[in-house]
């Protein structure tokens, strides 16, 4: 059999020579100049890495017994390529759980064999089974009238066993016949029965399924929800995938499972309780009810999942051109446009009130014109109409396009620069990015802002006008003030946009990662962008308020009676001696309302732009999530193949292969 299984075809040269690198690499054993496995040599071999937490040694040794075909405690390289190849066989669970049962060799399982080798290994502190229940009965017969189970009859019973141990270790714990048990009870049960399977997130919960419904007991009709919840795991993820892929935030409720279920099976697969048990355990730390991928993977244990993770090389990334990288750019900048333009609308009448309430003084000329930041807002409508809380918007949206591209660009790149090669960036490099950005963009947001102050605050000149006097336009500004003049206060600007670029970037990021939880497989809904980034430029906007008040005196020609200021430090020292400390953050609140939803609207708004129309028709990061790459190296099969191949011996007993001592089983090798 060896020699045709290593003489077959060519497409399974490949894999006889994997076999053979693996044996000589763990074989520790040399007999007249050939190599042999001991049974600690196998486990090595095809448990790589295993930390042995969750699946003990002793389990995975349990398989040496059926590759040790001629029973002499070693392995040759024959029989290790036959059981390799075993293992890749698709029904090679059943296949094995099949040897390990038929001690004997016959092709056929007898009713005391199928005893004797599950008692052997559930220990004698389990539950016991009743192996005179009728539902063995209808597989192996009577005790008077028994017969032998050949290969396919015997796989039914293995596929039934776990469904009738649950059922009789209930009946074990509810012997008053209620028709419930309590949740520790319940808890020991599923252990037993499927506690290889689910997390240690879901173990360390199963008490709180009671919580679901009144009273604080598990009925039978919740234990058969949960072992079917188990038993369809893999169609709860294929559902649970499907829904979220259609879903517009990454996350889907109860009702979209459930219609998402009922779409994609012919028959109605999963009832209402069991419905509610999924979203109950995925959900212990989201509450909300609408849950996420990663919510739901909380539910089985990673082992079954993914490979140990293993250090290949990777495949490269494309190469692309200038083209490609021109028009990337352009994207970029294009939705940067878009989204800033969108959130500087929605805020101009606070910045305007900001600006107007900034460049009051204490001590000038006449009256004050505004009490404080509504009576502000009032006379503005009142004196210039509705349209005059928009007066210079014209040039802020021209300005807007590159001051966020440049922003928003610069910040990726140093952040990007910075970062190690895992991604992660220290807080500190963090700063200096936002830093950068911030000031990169005051080459083109200085003219544009100074242009727009003089515009929000001419209207403030409208009564001494005369009446034939027209109010000057942004050409006229330009004009004015030439190609230096538009550079007025630009340290000042410098010492603004600095700063809250500092402070803005890295607090918008942490609120997304660390609060909101954003990552591959959650992608954040348009309220938690939009909250990251109005809470963020909270901060930033108050601190650096002093700032803006020095720039704006700066940038605003002063009236006739008002002070003059020759560079920032003389600015600051002015208005500390004229107008006291206060002064410096004034307009200090409507800059936070303003700033706020300001950069909360424009990120959300970019953001939500690139899902909706992504560069190159490059996925999302959602689909991303989705889509699972097998990047497993071919060494690494042996581990996963041998992994699954315990899972049904699992399903019998989770403590299968962990014999108790002086037990002995018929078949097993002296090794």
């Amino acid at each position: 059999m060896v020699s045709s299984i290593m003489s077959s075809s060519s497409s399974n040269e490949e894999s006889i020579e994997r076999y053979k690198r693996i044996f000589n690499r763990f074989a520790s054993v040399e007999k007249n100049g050939e190599k042999f496995m001991t049974s600690d040599d196998f486990v090595n071999a095809i448990a790589p890495g295993e930390d042995y937490k969750r699946l003990q040694r002793s389990q995975y040794a349990v398989l040496f017994n059926v590759a040790d075909q001629s029973r002499h405690g070693l392995l040759s390289l024959s029989d290790f390529v036959v059981f390799e190849n075993l293992l890749s066989l698709p029904d090679a669970e059943y296949e094995i759980a099949f040897r390990l049962f038929d001690t004997a060799g016959t092709g056929a399982i007898t009713r005391d064999q199928f005893k004797q080798i599950l008692t052997a290994n559930i220990g004698k502190d389990a539950i016991p089974f009743d192996f005179d229940c009728e539902w063995l009965r209808l597989y192996a017969g009577s005790k008077d009238s028994p017969h032998d189970m050949p290969y396919k009859e015997f796989t039914q019973l293995l596929k039934g066993l776990q469904a009738e141990r649950l059922r009789q270790e209930f009946r074990y714990y509810d012997n008053e016949e209620t028709g419930y048990i309590t949740p520790d009870q319940f808890k020991k049960v599923v252990i037993d029965i499927a506690g290889h399977k689910l997390s240690e997130h879901v173990l360390d919960n199963l008490p709180t399924l009671c919580n679901l419904y009144s009273g604080n007991k598990v009925s039978f009709a919740n234990v058969m929800a949960f072992y079917n919840v188990i038993r369809e795991m893999d169609m709860v993820e294929r559902v649970v995938r499907k829904a979220i892929e259609n879903s517009k935030d990454g996350t889907i409720t109860k009702a979209d499972f459930l219609n998402t279920a009922s779409k994609e099976t012919r028959f109605s697969l999963f009832t209402p309780m069991e419905a509610d048990i999924i979203f109950h355990f995925a959900g212990l730390e989201n509450p909300s009810g609408k849950l996420t991928l990663r919510d739901f993977f909380r539910l089985l244990e990673a082992k079954w999942e993914h490979a140990l993770p293993v250090t290949h090389p990777s495949i490269p990334e494309p190469k692309h051109g200038a083209i490609h990288e021109i028009l990337l750019g352009s994207y970029a900048f294009l939705l940067g446009s878009i989204s800033g333009a969108v959130g500087a609308t929605v805020v101009y009448p606070i910045d305007l009130v900001k600006t107007r309430m900034q460049n009051q003084r204490s001590k000038v000329v006449g009256e004050l014109l505004y009490k404080n930041s509504i009576d502000c807002f009032k006379k503005v409508i009142k004196n210039e109409g509705v349209l005059g809380l928009y007066r210079g918007l014209g040039p802020q949206l021209v300005g807007v396009a590159p001051e966020k591209a440049i922003k928003l660009t610069m910040n990726d790149l140093v952040r990007k620069f910075l970062s190690d090669k895992d991604g992660k960036i220290s807080f500190t490099d963090e700063l200096i990015a936002g830093g950068v950005a911030g000031g990169s963009q005051v080459v083109f947001t200085n003219p544009l802002e100074i242009v727009k102050i003089r515009l929000q605050v001419a209207g403030e000149m409208v009564k001494s006008m005369d009446l034939g006097t027209p109010r000057p336009g942004a050409i006229t500004i330009v004009r004015t003030l030439g190609l230096v003049g538009l550079y007025k206060g630009a340290s000042a600007c410098l010492l603004r946009d600095i700063p809250f670029s500092a402070i803005y970037f890295p607090v918008y990021a942490h609120l997304k990662k660390d609060v909101f939880k954003e990552g591959p497989d959650h992608r954040l809904s348009i309220g938690e962008l939009l909250t990251s980034g109005a809470v963020a430029g909270m901060p930033a906007a108050y601190f650096t308020t002093p700032a803006d008040v020095i720039k704006t005196r700066l940038q605003v020609e002063a009236k006739k009676g008002q002070s003059t200021y020759n560079g920032i430090m003389d600015a600051a020292r002015k208005i500390f001696r004229e107008e006291g400390f206060r002064a410096f953050f004034k307009g200090g609140p409507a800059r936070i309302f303003r700033s706020s939803p300001q950069f909360g609207t424009t990120l959300m708004v970019y953001e939500v732009l690139q899902r909706a129309f992504p560069f190159g028709g490059e996925k999302e990061a959602t689909q991303q999530a989705l889509t699972r790459v097998d990047s497993t190296h071919p060494d690494d099969l042996s581990y996963l193949q041998s992994k699954n191949a315990l899972k049904i011996l699992l399903d019998v007993h989770y403590k299968f292969g962990i014999v108790p001592p002086n037990t002995k089983i018929a078949g097993a090798t002296s090794s």
